[in-house]
């Protein structure tokens, strides 16, 4: 049995692709403001927002439980809406060697659709797929749909 893995699902959104984007790679403090149940906090570490390089600390709410992350800016794609974080700190690194997020809105129609990948090596063979955290950025994903078209 492989440690490696990967989990990815699409959710559709009624907001343009590049203004879910800029939230993510630009604004992710604001997450917070739309869905403080599963956001509590974002706040920047170092570097700027936007860039590739800055660290980001999250305070996230997860099966229950009040966790926290502390992820780099990987890469960020303007181009293709697409940003990548990878989780250096935090409750995923007792159970993850390895785990990187990425999300990529891609227009459709009037709106985008949002295509989540979560990247990952466990530990031990008995850690379970990320499935229910996978659902969570989906969630996520249509709270800030409904707080984007509003706006």
């Amino acid at each position: 049995m492989s440690l490696f893995g990967k989990v990815e699902a699409d959710v559709e959104i009624k907001a343009p692709a590049e203004k879910f984007h800029e939230i993510f790679s630009c604004r992710p403090h604001h997450i917070s403001n739309v869905s403080p149940g599963v956001i509590q906090g974002c706040a920047l570490h170092e570097g700027d927002w936007g860039n590739e390089g800055s660290v980001i600390n999250w305070d996230y709410v997860h099966d229950g439980k009040a966790k926290v992350a502390k992820d780099i800016i990987e890469a960020i794609d303007k181009k293709n809406n697409s940003i990548t974080f990878k989780v250096i700190e935090g409750d995923l690194m007792e159970e993850y060697k390895n785990f990187k997020v990425t999300v990529q809105a891609t227009p459709k129609g009037e709106g985008s659709l949002v295509h989540w990948t979560m990247d990952y090596e466990k530990l031990h063979e008995n850690i379970v797929e990320p499935n229910t955290l996978l659902q969570l950025v989906l969630d996520l994903s249509k709270d800030l749909d409904a707080h984007l078209v509003q706006a």
